[in-house]
């Protein structure tokens, strides 16, 4: 039985497919330090992220799909043409009910975030009447015309989009590095027009002396090859080099026990090497630098050793690469440092698009600036007719209050009475003779008489 996974015992051999891409191991991590402990039986194992967008889906569907006992047996004698081909998918129609109806809810769940996605993106330019069914054609891993059931076409474009997206994905790390290559050169030419002739003189000496210093290391073995693995052997693993025996070398090294040297069991190989060549304490010496000529190590060993191509290697397929007569007399292996990462021509065009994005930034930056004044002038402008407002409010006040009449309250009652009307008041409520007492005082006028007066 032949299985096709970088996932032990969890997805068995539709992953080789699905995950044939994995990150660098980190640097700070020697796996060929590690003991291979056995693996517990029922034991949950975590599995490496592939980087894609949509990675906990993926390992969702495989996860329910595992759980089916006959799609479980179809993936233990499939080889990877049938799981390519849709020849696989075809098998989903057999799987349970339950089975099915968990994968329904995965891919409407799915279905929900990348709408979620697009609304945000979309809100976010501020864009309105969103057509989520055309948008979500630019998501290839399932079939958006049924967001509702997951069926043989789902699987299939799953797996195919998988397969595409990580076989394209050591291609789009190289075009990465060599971006970040170009883009120290940039930075450096740029920082030299700041500084005078003797300055620029100065720093491209020592540009060059650190270029020497970091080109002055052990020779490096060519990975794979019989003096790299005994070196391993002998440095990491503690052992006699004259005992060396791949056999025993292959189980060492396959770390979580599952019969396969995967890309990161690999990667882990080429330490002893890199650390001739990198120290992270050295200002000379790049750590990113580093992570590619790992990588490049890793494919130059798959193309060489993994002779099905499907990401990994069998026992089978290491023991006949050590009897080729490259693993004996390998040819010399060139690093980094000793080949030319880009041309002129190419550092100039990746010039003229940062040149490019930079006046589209400042143009857009104009444009905000402009937007900006704009809408303080606005400001302004209301703040003026605002003030003006309450001038005018202002001196309509005083005009009342000059003229006799006084401000309205609130509820527009008047605050004062005029005082005609104050003292008409008054005499309604204190009419001559009333009973009303006096003020302390007030003296009280005598009434005139109207009655004929006698002498």
């Amino acid at each position: 039985m032949k299985r096709l996974s970088v996932l032990p015992q969890q997805c068995l051999l539709l992953l080789t497919c699905l995950l044939m891409a994995l990150e660098a191991v980190p640097i700070d991590i020697d796996k060929t330090k590690v003991k291979a402990e056995g693996h517990v039986e029922g034991e949950k194992v975590e599995n490496p992220d592939t980087g894609l967008y949509y990675d906990e889906y993926l390992r969702q569907v495989i996860d329910v799909l595992e759980t089916d006992k006959h799609f479980r047996e179809k993936l233990q004698t499939a080889d990877i043409e049938e799981i390519k081909s849709g020849k696989l998918s075809r098998e989903l129609d057999l799987v349970s009910h339950h089975v099915r109806t968990r994968l329904d809810e995965l891919k409407r769940q799915e279905v929900a975030r990348l709408r979620m996605l697009i609304k945000a993106k979309m809100d976010s330019v501020q864009d309105t009447g969103i057509d989520h069914q055309a948008l979500l054609k630019q998501f290839e891993h399932l079939n958006h015309q049924n967001p509702d059931t997951f069926e043989p076409k789902d699987l299939d474009m799953l797996i195919k989009a998988a397969t595409s997206d990580l076989e394209n994905y050591d291609k789009t790390r190289h075009e990465e590095f060599k971006k970040y290559e170009m883009m120290k050169e940039h930075e450096r030419r740029e920082y030299l027009k700041t500084l005078d002739e003797e300055k620029r003189k100065k720093e491209e000496s020592k540009f060059e002396e650190m270029k020497k210093k970091h080109g002055d290391h052990p020779k490096v073995h060519h990975p794979g090859s019989k003096d790299q693995l005994k070196e391993v052997w002998e440095e990491a693993d503690g052992l006699d080099p004259n005992e060396f025996d791949p056999k025993t070398f292959f189980k060492l090294h396959d770390v979580n026990n599952d019969g396969f040297l995967d890309e990161q069991e690999l990667e882990a190989l080429f330490t002893k090497e890199l650390e001739k060549v990198y120290d992270p304490k050295n200002e000379e010496d790049d750590m990113v630098e580093m992570e590619e000529e790992r990588l490049r190590m890793r494919e130059h060993v798959m193309n060489e050793v993994d002779i099905n191509k499907d990401r990994l290697v069998t026992l089978e397929e290491f023991l006949r690469a050590t009897e080729k007569k490259e693993f004996l007399e390998p040819d010399s292996w060139e690093t980094l440092d000793q080949q030319q990462l880009f041309t002129e021509d190419e550092l100039k065009e990746f010039e003229n698009h940062i040149s490019q994005q930079e006046d589209a930034l400042r143009k857009k930056a104009e444009e905000l600036q402009k937007q900006k004044e704009e809408l303080q002038r606005q400001h302004d402008q209301l703040q003026a007719q605002k003030q003006e407002l309450q001038q005018v409010v202002k001196q309509m006040e005083q005009k009342k209050l000059q003229q006799g009449s006084p401000p309205a309250g609130p509820g527009g009652e008047l605050k004062i009475q005029p005082p005609a009307e104050h003292k008409a008041a008054e005499a309604a409520q204190h009419p001559a003779g009333g009973d009303q007492p006096l003020p302390p005082g007030h003296v009280q006028e005598p009434a005139v008489r109207t009655d004929p007066v006698h002498p």
